[in-house]
């Protein structure tokens, strides 16, 4: 078992691991339980009730968080002709088409989000092996296959992010920065909660939602009240 530092313990111990705290209390909490020496991520994690090995319980999808993830975001954009110069018009910062693909074969990876072109995927699709393990294969289902490239980008940069359930049925995703007020952390955790929510898919039975905890980077978990999470809504 990893044994857990001073630091990590004397944080934990704020934390009653018997309540179920409503949201705004958790917020508040998790800032006070961020003890590293840096501007620690914020972090929604979900258990659901699905079994992801069934493609009707597959659960996938984006967020645009209304206050970002507080991160500076590498966006690759796949295309060519004009939507090139439309990816680089909308800031992208790479643009390319054979020439990327070509770099990312050989072990490029320096990028936090690719966005494609439809017409681009046949290309692409050679690289599924790099980029799918690693969460950064351009999806219609996430949004990064298309040809609005304007609007694309432009909601990546101000926070969007994509999840997705893992074999275990868990969903983590990033919900902004513990230097971020209260205010704000709450809002982007109500709206991950409704894609999470607009997300069930029609193979679910029984309860969908089972936990969901908030926790920063190398802090305790804390626990949020089921109701109470789910009844939030972006202010």
């Amino acid at each position: 078992m990893p044994q857990h530092g001073k630091k990590y313990i004397a944080a934990a111990k704020l934390v009653d691991n018997t309540k179920l705290y409503e949201p705004s209390e958790a917020v508040t909490l998790v800032k006070a339980t961020s003890y590293v020496n840096f501007d620690s991520t914020v972090e929604l994690h979900f258990r659901l009730g699905v079994d992801p090995r069934h493609a009707d319980q597959m659960v996938r999808g984006t967020a645009v968080l209304p206050h970002g993830t507080g991160k500076t975001v590498r966006i690759l954009v796949f295309a060519q002709g004009d939507k090139a110069r439309e990816a680089e018009q909308a800031g992208a910062d790479f643009v390319g088409s054979a020439d990327l693909v070509k770099q990312i074969s050989e072990g490029w990876l320096g990028f936090d989000v690719a966005i494609a072109t439809p017409d681009m995927m046949q290309a692409v699709g050679r690289l599924g092996k790099i980029l799918g393990r690693r969460g950064l294969m351009p999806n219609p289902k996430a949004g990064t296959v298309t040809f609005d490239l304007a609007r694309t980008i432009a909601e990546v940069r101000s926070g969007r992010v994509e999840f997705r359930v893992d074999r275990a049925g868990l969903v983590h995703v990033p919900v902004g920065k513990v230097s971020f007020d209260e205010p704000s952390i709450l809002n982007n955790v109500a709206a991950m909660i409704e894609a999470v929510s607009a997300a069930k898919p029609s193979g679910v039975k029984g309860h969908y939602m089972r936990t969901i905890t908030l926790a920063s980077t190398m802090g305790p978990g804390i626990r949020l009240d089921l109701s109470a999470a789910q009844a939030l809504r972006v202010a």
